[in-house]
């Protein structure tokens, strides 16, 4: 699959599994309805690393460049679940905190865990979108949740918690 349309794929899957419009996406990244629109397409004449790297970030994606060489396994031992993450950067500023298991809660069911609502909008409001990201995928990878659910998911409980940030919008 050429770089192109493996990108126009990639920023396609995660806009709709995000519940956004293309114009909501062209408006968080700064490009064009039409630029949004000709990429997912696969016919987009110029798009710069810095354009393509703008509408990624909004969707939790990046473009990495490596020489080919063989897959390996990662070392598990090393690498925290996105879900440990993501409890952990919305407990940082509590006494209290929320683990992976409430987290993983309040996002299958959509729910306000009790007590830690202000946890769940700290992660809502701030964490990054690429952690965001992973949440969903290991959700959809260990349970099974779609996509698109998890993510409509969060857009509900950042409506419920009154979140100001325009990727919930």
């Amino acid at each position: 699959m050429s770089a192109i349309l493996e990108l126009s794929s990639a920023v396609r899957t995660r806009r709709s599994d995000m519940g956004l419009t293309q114009t909501a996406l062209a408006k968080l990244s700064g490009l064009s309805r039409a630029t949004v629109n000709q990429l997912e397409n696969g016919n987009i004449k110029d798009l710069s690393l810095s354009r393509a790297d703008r509408l990624l970030g909004v969707l939790g994606l990046s473009v990495t460049v490596t020489a080919p060489r063989p897959r390996q396994r990662p070392d598990r031992s090393t690498n925290s679940s996105a879900l440990d993450l993501a409890a952990r950067t919305a407990s940082v500023s509590y006494r209290l905190s929320m683990n992976a298991n409430e987290l993983r809660d309040a996002l299958s069911s959509g729910a306000l865990p009790a007590g830690h609502a202000p946890h769940l909008y700290t992660l809502l409001e701030e964490a990054p979108v690429s952690l965001l990201a992973r949440v969903v995928e290991e959700l959809h990878q260990a349970s099974g949740i779609e996509r698109a659910k998890v993510w409509k998911t969060m857009r509900s409980l950042a409506h419920q918690l009154e979140s100001s940030r325009a990727l919930w919008s």
